[in-house]
């Protein structure tokens, strides 16, 4: 075995020598106190974005759990609400929703429910309707006849749920409830809605602002006017239900067609102070994604079958009493996802009688009132819309 060759003593002493002089010991240590600086200011580094990381992940989770308190508004969405709405997935199944519109205001406790929508929403084709239920409709509710508004003062929001299930024959599963002040300040938040005036409004007695007929851009102020004028025409609340169809309409259009998507954030963050509803912001997100692109001037439009008159006073109060039967049938038609052929005022609705919310924009409250309103669905039947006299309330 050959030995390995024995290193040089002088090479290496003088290698030594070299590598161990003060001029190299100096650079070395300098470059030992740079590299210690490095490793600090890589840990200050480190430490201030985890910081700002969890700063950050803390004011999300805040802002998240302050939307959601105020969407989820305890003192409203109870869990007897909750206990009485049925299980649905919003994207992947039809599924019905109550939407109010109250009186109330803020800091009041006792209100009264202004405005009653059944609506059917359909995520996966992409159809709504939207039926309206008159506020003086006769019910029952706990052993007692009241009007339908007034399950509202009685039982909340639970009891409006029950009302509505009972008197439609279906089981809602969202909930959803907007003051007039709300109303205003969610339709501005959105930069206002385009609608077709097709009544003019001029009732100083009543409202502040005047409105001429014909399509404009409308603030929530004016959107909320037209949504509630009633008392200068033929047939009044039905009126009144039709021009709020409308505004949904409308504003639906502006959310799933015309909202920037990047701010759809921001709009929910609006949407919790004027709305509450058991939705949460996922499922706000996730049904908005799903319906976008929809025609939202083909949402079928109706009232429930009803009429109000001499003969719907109880005790000295005026109620709007439901043709049962065509009620049963028309919500027959809307559980299938079909047209629901219901009235647009008093009658009884049926073949050839269906609208949309298109078709609202296109005939003036006469025309629904005296029987003269072309639809989609009579021009196809060959017929005009039911006269029905009615009077205003």
């Amino acid at each position: 075995m050959r030995n390995k060759p024995v290193q040089d003593a002088r090479h290496s002493n003088a290698s030594a020598s070299r590598v161990y002089s003060r001029d190299n010991v100096a650079r070395y240590s300098e470059r030992a106190h740079q590299r210690q600086r490095g490793k600090r200011i890589r840990r200050v580094v480190l430490v201030t974005l985890l910081g700002l990381i969890a700063c950050v992940g803390t004011a999300a989770g805040l802002w998240f759990n302050r939307v959601v308190g105020n969407l989820n508004n305890a003192s409203i969405i109870t869990d007897n609400l909750l206990a009485t709405l049925v299980d649905t997935n919003v994207t992947r199944e039809p599924f019905y929703m109550l939407l109010l519109g109250t009186d109330g205001r803020p800091g009041e406790e006792t209100y009264r429910a202004d405005s009653i929508i059944l609506a059917r929403v359909d995520p996966t084709e992409k159809k709504v309707a939207l039926i309206s239920i008159p506020r003086d409709t006769k019910i029952d509710y706990n052993g007692s006849t009241m009007k339908i508004n007034a399950a509202h003062s009685y039982g909340g929001a639970e009891g409006m749920v029950e009302a509505v299930n009972q008197l439609c024959g279906v089981e809602i599963s969202h909930y959803a409830e907007i003051n007039f002040e709300g109303m205003k300040s969610l339709i501005d938040a959105v930069g206002g809605i385009d609608i077709n005036a097709t009544d003019g409004v001029d009732d100083p007695e009543h409202l502040e602002i005047t409105i001429e007929p014909g399509w404009q851009h409308m603030d929530g102020a004016t959107a909320l006017t037209y949504a509630r004028a009633r008392y200068q025409y033929a047939d009044g609340d039905y009126t009144r239900m039709r021009h709020q169809r409308q505004v949904l309409s409308a504003l639906a259009d502006k959310l799933l067609n015309e909202m920037d998507v990047t701010n759809i954030m921001g709009i929910i963050e609006s949407l919790s102070n004027m709305v509450v509803t058991d939705l949460s912001p996922q499922d706000i997100v996730s049904l908005v994604t799903a319906m976008r692109g929809m025609d939202t001037d083909e949402i079928w439009s109706a009232n429930l079958p009803s009429w109000a008159g001499e003969d719907t006073y109880i005790d000295g109060q005026s109620y709007v009493f439901v043709h049962e039967a065509e009620l049963a049938a028309m919500m027959e038609r809307v559980d299938a996802g079909e047209d629901p052929q219901g009235p647009q005022t008093m009658g009884t609705g049926g073949e050839g009688q269906g609208a949309t919310t298109g078709d609202l924009a296109n005939n003036s409250s006469d025309d629904w009132a005296y029987g003269m309103a072309t639809t989609g669905s009579s021009e196809e039947a060959g017929t005009e819309s039911e006269e029905v006299p009615t009077e205003t309330e």
